[in-house]
């Protein structure tokens, strides 16, 4: 027994036709016309779109940062995603000092394991490139399915990693056919700037923009490109927020250089007169990145238009205004960084792209759920509504909207940084893998996520869906 839906307008990334689709078991069975089967359950569509399911790159879920431990953890960050259209996140794996990546990769399948409404994967985060470390980077991808790398070019003394370590990694990471994920702001010009103003006495919410300004993204940004330029290693810059970063991205694609690019709502919606307050709330939107002079904006829609930007990732990292955000009330630079965003990110790119005709359906769908499968390795088991692909689908009914709060929210957070905003359309249904998770707007099954193994570059089979499990 299957279940068709019919009526709908099915949108992939190369496509939008009127058709019915049936999913059998955990696949999408057949798409056409005519596909009822004796005892199959209809579902009429019409009027709706059919989506793939979003596919969110870059979350933070129960991520410990030292003074607190992010507000989301694997069961509420994953049941707002789903509720939200994203039936797929990648987290991040972090490494702790001196610590191994196997560590790291257990720690994280015990968070998430029957906590998760979505499927997941996990990116590595290196922090301490030792030798053991760089020697297991080898064995991750064939053993684990991991094959993503994230490195940080800020937070120093934190996370930070230096130019040697990055071309270490590059050249392993190269051989492997994995990919390397930066975030790109230069460390030690920010840790400067940041005792500069300290020192000076400015000590409020809004220096944590001030002390991080667009320059230290963009040499970044050129250091990382010249460095895989140097290594032949194909890179992925995380949460682009700068017209003049995004300037360089372009020139190193133009040369042909494998560099892809990424941005978020945040960059794409907010700008930094958030920072303008006389009070602490400025806090709320203290994340790194920080947000920009709105004449970014444009810029970076532009990219998600022509596809020098391939993914939207909603850079989930959720702490409370109360208590946690508050822990740098006298001192900005203590102030966890990070504003949730897994809920929104797909309604987001929808109303302000798609209503307001910045970007195509299929565009959309390209940055919010194909681009990120293409680019780790889960394409086309996902990311499309295709013969063989994971039924992972998201019906969305363009005739409704709804404002965003903190009150209706999934978010265990108690703040949303786009209060007040109207979203054009809404989640109707989510169906995981065939399961129908999500009926008329409502969670309808429990966390049923798994863990997602991925492919190397070389073992990717972009034409031709096998769904390889």
């Amino acid at each position: 027994m299957g279940t068709v839906l019919c009526g709908g307008t099915i949108v992939n990334a190369d496509s939008v036709t009127v058709e019915d689709l049936r999913i059998s078991g955990e696949s999408i069975a057949a798409i056409g016309k005519n596909l009822v089967k004796p005892g199959d359950q209809q579902i009429d569509v019409s009027g709706c779109f059919l989506f793939p399911g979003g596919i969110d790159p870059h979350t933070h879920f129960d991520l410990d940062v030292g003074s607190t431990t992010t507000a989301d953890d694997f069961a509420s960050g994953s049941l707002a995603a789903i509720l939200g259209g994203t039936t797929t996140v990648l987290d991040y794996a972090t490494q702790s000092r001196g610590g191994s990546l196997a560590d790291a990769l257990a720690t994280w399948h015990a968070k998430a394991a029957g906590k998760s409404y979505v499927d997941f994967g996990f990116h590595l985060a290196l922090c301490d490139c030792t030798p053991q470390a760089l020697a297991e980077l080898a064995a991750v991808a064939e053993r684990d399915g991991v094959v993503s790398v994230k490195l940080y070019m800020a937070y120093k003394d934190v996370m930070q990693v230096g130019d040697a370590d990055l071309l270490r990694v590059m050249q392993i990471c190269r051989d492997q056919g994995m990919l390397v994920c930066l975030h790109c702001e230069n460390g030690e010009l920010i840790a400067d700037l940041v005792l500069d103003a300290k020192a000076a006495g400015r000590l409020e919410p809004a220096q944590h923009a001030v002390t991080r300004p667009e320059v230290v993204e963009a040499e970044a940004v050129a250091r990382a490109v010249a460095i895989a330029e140097l290594s032949g290693c194909p890179i992925y810059i995380v949460h682009v927020s700068s017209a003049r970063a995004l300037s360089l991205i372009r020139q190193a694609q133009r040369q042909g250089l494998p560099v892809a690019a990424e941005t978020c709502p945040q960059y794409l919606l907010l700008d930094a007169s958030r920072y303008d307050t006389k009070d602490f709330s400025a806090a709320k939107y203290v994340m790194s990145p920080p947000l920009r002079d709105k004449r970014n904006q444009d810029p970076l829609w532009q990219g998600l238009q022509d596809g020098a930007i391939v993914c939207v990732g909603s850079d989930h990292c959720s702490f409370n205004f109360v208590g946690q955000k508050e822990i740098g009330k006298n001192d900005f630079s203590r102030i966890p960084n990070g504003i949730p965003g897994v809920e929104n990110r797909f309604g987001l790119l929808y109303s302000f792209g798609v209503a307001t005709g910045k970007i195509s359906l299929s565009q959309f769908v390209a940055c919010i759920s194909t681009g990120p499968a293409k680019q780790f390795g889960l394409y086309p088991r996902k990311g499309v509504l295709a013969v063989g692909s994971d039924a992972d689908i998201v019906v969305w009914d363009p005739g409704q909207s709804c404002l965003i709060t903190a009150a209706a929210q999934a978010q265990r957070v108690d703040y949303n940084a786009y209060e007040g905003i109207e979203q054009q359309g809404r989640v109707r249904e989510v169906f995981l893998r065939g399961l129908h998770a999500v009926q008329a707007g409502r969670i309808a099954a429990g966390p049923t996520g798994c863990y997602l193994a991925r492919k190397k570059r070389q073992q990717r089979e972009d034409a031709v869906c096998t769904n390889s499990r």
